[in-house]
């Protein structure tokens, strides 16, 4: 009995070392923690429970059999995260580069299943070179069973993949599909095609910096929510997103202790928006003020910052935000803007996560740019996806709020729930200065004529007013308690009861 369970240490010791000290030693040279170590500071202390530790591949082509590793290059298994149930694999580039074999990909298939069936959620830390080539289409259709999970266990347990080392070809589909994707600067990229083949292909000479590096991924091309420092920082900060996150889409929405009044007022919003109505301010105050404690998790933070979208907290419950900031391009909606908002209202609705909702937008931004470029589709999706959402909607109008993206930014008339403006709220088909040149196109050579229609356009329908007569706005609220009545309101939603109608699936305007 001794020797079998020395023989079980010994083995168990084997795995655990991956690829050898050497390859451990050149993984912490680049900066870089391995698989286990990740596993290890992301779950709480001694939760982690390990699944397949001795799997090796079955390859024999390329003189592959002499060569096995037990774990075959990804480590999985499930732990807790503050208590909570999360399944998680991490792919150890120490043992083939990360490669994805037959075996390392039924491995990721096993907690992929078992997470869809305990309705937890699965995080996934990347650090892989793509496909093994020496297993050719067996590891192609390994891919292709991750992606079909990926693809059912969307909607229904959140799924978070953490780039943290190179990812290529098949490695980058798997986490386009998950609901969140978190890089590590300088020590991550992502591509379907290397710079080599690049090269090869367009003769465009290119870094895996240039070509995939967290700053593209965060800035230009939104496939990133956000890039951290290190590999430490990355798997903290994702700790702290899946706080806010619910097990399941049929889980409550976590709620935690509070510990700050609502019944407090904030007199500094009442002078947060400035009389000019041309200046802008930093729409991150009023949501900060509005969040418990000013906890507030900002998703793609670097990408169309025009709009604010994330994850807070108001009386201890998680709610999602999404805010025009008159900082960036005076909080006008452009493609960008309305993909990564769409996006993140469509992942609330799917959780049952409350949508609060800011609203300072004098529009959709215009130009050849924004037409060729698909606004119309683009802003559509936001429409959508704001409309669809059966989920508790409260919407505050700040200042501006006109034309279509009135409308689109979860108005009354797209199922909001409790819609509040501020008395410097303005609600209008335009701004003043454009309405009168159209209404009163006759008096153009006439400043003074010009000037008094101005006046009167803005004592009509630059207010929050016309809107209130209507029933479109349900209440003129004093900024200062914006807090207090947001929460009143969510508190009042909590039972809210709404169904669309049957349906296979929606055909959103992608």
């Amino acid at each position: 009995m001794k020797e079998i369970l020395h023989e079980l240490e010994v083995r168990r010791e084997r795995a655990r070392m991956g690829g050898g000290q050497a390859r451990i030693d050149a993984q912490h040279k680049r900066g870089k923690l391995t698989a286990r170590e990740r596993i290890d500071v992301f779950l709480d202390e001694g939760s982690f429970e390990e699944f397949d530790m001795f799997v090796e591949h079955r390859s024999t082509d390329f003189g592959m059999e002499k060569t096995k590793i037990a774990g075959d290059g990804v480590v999985t298994g499930w732990g807790t995260v503050n208590g909570r149930t999360v399944f998680v694999f991490a792919k150890d580039f120490t043992v083939f580069g990360g490669s994805l074999s037959e075996t390392h990909a039924q491995k990721i298939m096993k907690v992929q299943d078992m997470a869809l069936k305990n309705r937890a959620p699965i995080i996934g830390l990347y650090d892989a070179g793509g496909a093994r080539i020496q297993e050719g289409v067996a590891a192609l259709g390994g891919y292709a069973e991750v992606f079909q999970r990926n693809v059912l266990a969307s909607g229904v347990i959140p799924q978070i993949s953490v780039i943290m080392g190179p990812c290529a070809g098949g490695d980058v589909y798997s986490p386009a599909m998950t609901d969140f994707i978190f890089m590590v600067r300088d020590t991550s990229y992502m591509f379907v095609t290397g710079p080599d083949v690049v090269k090869t292909v367009t003769n465009e000479t290119v870094t895996a910096e240039e070509l995939g590096g967290a700053s593209v991924h965060t800035t230009k091309s939104s496939i990133a929510d956000g890039a951290y420092d290190n590999d430490v920082d990355a798997l903290l900060q994702v700790r702290r997103l899946v706080d806010f996150l619910p097990q399941s889409n049929t889980s409550p929405v976590p709620e935690i202790e509070c510990f700050q009044s609502v019944e407090a007022v904030d007199a500094s919003l009442d002078t947060l928006v400035p009389a000019n109505a041309n200046k802008p301010y930093d729409i991150k105050e009023l949501i900060l003020k509005t969040v418990d404690e000013g906890d507030f998790f900002e998703i793609q933070e670097s990408f169309a910052r025009n709009i604010v979208c994330g994850f807070g907290r108001i009386e201890g419950t998680s709610v999602g935000f999404v805010a025009n900031q008159p900082m960036v391009l005076a909080g006008v909606l452009d493609s960008d803007a309305s993909r990564k908002a769409a996006r993140f209202v469509r992942f609330c609705d799917c959780f049952n996560i409350p949508v609060v909702t800011f609203v300072d937008v004098p529009g959709f931004l215009p130009g050849t740019a924004q037409e060729y470029g698909g606004l119309i589709k683009h802003g559509a999706k936001l429409l959508f996806a704001f409309a669809e959402a059966t989920v508790p909607k409260v919407t505050l109008i700040t200042r501006k709020a006109y034309g279509g993206a009135y409308d689109v930014m979860a108005s009354k008339h797209l199922r909001g729930d409790i819609n509040y403006a501020w008395p410097t709220a303005q609600i209008a088909v335009m701004g003043a200065k454009g309405a009168v040149e159209i209404i009163f196109r006759k008096d153009i050579d006439n400043p003074e004529k010009i000037a008094e229609h101005t006046k009167m356009y803005e004592d009509r329908f630059l207010s929050p007013f016309v809107a209130a007569e209507r029933g479109y706005i349900d209440e003129v609220i004093m900024p200062h308690s914006t807090r207090k009545r947001i929460a009143r309101a969510l508190r009042l939603l909590r039972n809210k009861d709404l169904e669309n109608p049957w349906k296979k699936h929606d055909n959103i305007p992608l």
